[in-house]
């Protein structure tokens, strides 16, 4: 593993460099911006919902891609690309808390295969990097398929104009995933007790740097600001483990359910719509779903959306 740095470091230095929050909770360093926000990758990959029912993760990151058109219809030979698991919390797979190493290890084999020149892993974690990374085994799992795993190290964060946004107008983003020539999203489904649960666009403020405390009073527009200049060009949800309750880390037996589901896409809105039905909440109920949907960024109404269902059990 490369770019080792812990988590205290790390936030001394983002105060170091002039990353913090000013009144609103955006940066007044505007002019020090030197990269624009992700362009979304041209591809044919299908706009249908994929949604896997099975007991083998990777297989079923297999059968959700075929079901979308193949992973080569999105990664081209030479690509950079970055998959974003949630690799949060000090937890074991087997928690519920960060995004389950076997449909990690299965995105990141798709993408060598179909000529991806390098695989780039990393999370903004909130407990200690080196024990998350290590505790969730998407550390390992991610090396031995082929990635480049590395801690957020942050002098890669950079502010970022967010033109479109409603809450805020500018924000640091890791500068490796705003150049990536593809994006994949690979968040774990569960409970959040402030954001009521953590699907896709959840899972993307990990590439946020700054002081991300300060978006939860407006967390729900906040995380659809963040996604209109991310681009994230596929989402795949891992619900094969979720938790229900007391999230983002719980981690106790009774919170955990074993869901056996799979779901992938190229709209973000779409896949996150659909998995907040599987903890029995109308999309619309879920702030950032909704607000995501305003700006224009997918489809929340699933009756409007072709769903591809694939049963391997």
């Amino acid at each position: 593993m490369n770019q080792i740095v812990s988590r205290r470091r790390f936030l001394g230095s983002v105060s170091a460099m002039g990353m913090a929050a000013c009144a609103g909770g955006m940066l007044s360093c505007g002019a020090q911006t030197q990269f624009g926000p992700k362009k979304p990758k041209e591809h044919k990959l299908s706009s249908n919902l994929a949604i896997v029912h099975g007991e083998d993760p990777g297989k079923m990151v297999e059968a959700a891609l075929e079901t979308l058109g193949g992973m080569d219809k999105l990664v081209q030979p030479g690509d950079i690309v970055v998959v974003k698991p949630n690799i949060a919390w000090d937890r074991l797979p087997e928690q519920a808390a960060t995004t389950n190493p076997a449909v990690v290890a299965a995105v990141i084999g798709l993408c060598r295969k179909a000529g991806a020149k390098e695989v780039r892993v990393f999370d903004r974690t909130c407990n200690d990097a080196r024990r998350s990374y290590d505790s969730s085994g998407i550390a390992k799992a991610a090396e031995e398929a082929g990635a480049s795993v590395s801690y957020a190290l942050d002098r890669k964060f950079r502010p970022i104009s967010i033109p479109r946004g409603l809450s805020m107008k500018e924000w640091p983003i890791y500068e490796d995933a705003a150049k990536a020539d593809v994006l994949i999203n690979i968040p774990i489904a569960k409970h959040h007790g402030i954001s009521r649960i953590t699907l896709g666009l959840k899972n993307m403020m990990g590439v946020a740097g700054g002081e991300r405390g300060k978006w939860h009073p407006e967390i729900h527009q906040r995380l659809a600001d963040l996604a209109t200049v991310t681009a994230v060009d596929l989402t795949v949800v891992d619900a094969y483990r979720i938790l229900t309750n007391r999230g983002p880390a719980s981690g106790t037996d009774a919170d955990i359910k074993q869901e056996g589901l799979l779901v992938a896409g190229i709209d973000p809105v779409a896949v996150d719509a659909y998995c907040a039905t599987v903890f029995g909440i109308e999309p619309h109920e879920v702030g950032f779903i909704r607000s995501a949907s305003e700006l224009g960024l997918g489809e929340m109404d699933l009756s409007k959306v072709k769903q591809q269902k694939v049963d391997l059990v």
